[in-house]
């Protein structure tokens, strides 16, 4: 028989416990202090204008294209329209301290790191079998058959077999330490020899080696992480005391 059951604060803190989340909350809670302290000290602000902007579009990401749904979006969420606001200004202050503490770092870091911004235009087979492995190397390296031959025979997910493996352009950071070290030694356009790896035995054609140009979208991709990175070192400087209160 439906009934109905009211959920009070200290049943939504309890079942945060029993979910193990607190360590994780916890974590965003400093995170969020960490980022509005440092900004006060760096004067940063936030103007109405850009307040408005960033709303319009966090609204568009979550797909609330008029006040109807906002205010469902709101009540699924228990958040009030101050709620909703403070979740806007914190990320967008978030944004302004990150471009405010490592704009004028990003090109010296990428140029110290470039070589961690090389990419390959490669194809992937993984096997299960690594002496088929060495049976197929062979077999393309004496032209007794392609490697797109191999590719549309073995690999089983289909999409991924209708491209031959063509995984793209991919950066060095992605790749297991195995298979990077190959790919960024080979002379492409090239078949490596298969490589172990713990998923499997790879069957790699290097097509290109491609060094990545410091454009906007690696500009942001580095910036994210040196600002990570800062965000990660000051949370473990920060000692803490956690209060919680069930009554």
């Amino acid at each position: 028989m439906p009934h109905s059951i009211t959920i009070a604060n200290k049943e939504i803190l309890r079942q945060v416990k029993l979910s193990c989340q607190i360590p994780e909350i916890t974590q965003q809670i400093i995170t969020r202090q960490i980022i509005e302290n440092t900004a006060k000290q760096a004067a940063i602000k936030i103007e109405p204008e850009e307040l408005q902007k960033a709303a319009d579009q966090m609204r568009l990401v979550n797909n609330l294209l008029n006040s109807e749904e906002t205010w469902q979006w709101l009540t699924t969420h228990h958040l009030s329209l101050d709620d909703f606001e403070d979740i806007v200004y914190t990320s967008l202050l978030s944004g302004k301290l990150a471009v405010h503490l490592f704009a004028d770092k990003v090109e010296p870091y990428f140029y110290a790191h470039q070589s961690n911004y090389l990419g390959a235009v490669m194809y992937e087979v993984i096997l299960d079998d690594e002496d088929l492995g060495w049976e197929l190397f062979y077999a393309i390296k004496a032209d007794e058959m392609s490697y797109f031959d191999v590719a549309y025979k073995y690999i089983q997910n289909t999409e991924l077999r209708r491209k031959c493996g063509y995984l793209g352009l991919v950066n060095r950071q992605n790749l297991s330490p195995e298979v990077s070290t190959a790919v960024f030694s080979s002379q492409p356009p090239q078949i490596l020899k298969p490589i172990v790896t713990a998923k499997g035995v790879h069957l790699i054609f290097v097509e290109e080696i491609v060094q990545r140009q410091l454009d906007d979208k690696l500009h942001q991709e580095i910036a994210a992480h040196l600002y990570y990175e800062w965000l990660q070192l000051q949370s473990q400087q920060v000692e803490y005391n956690i209060q919680l209160d069930e009554s």
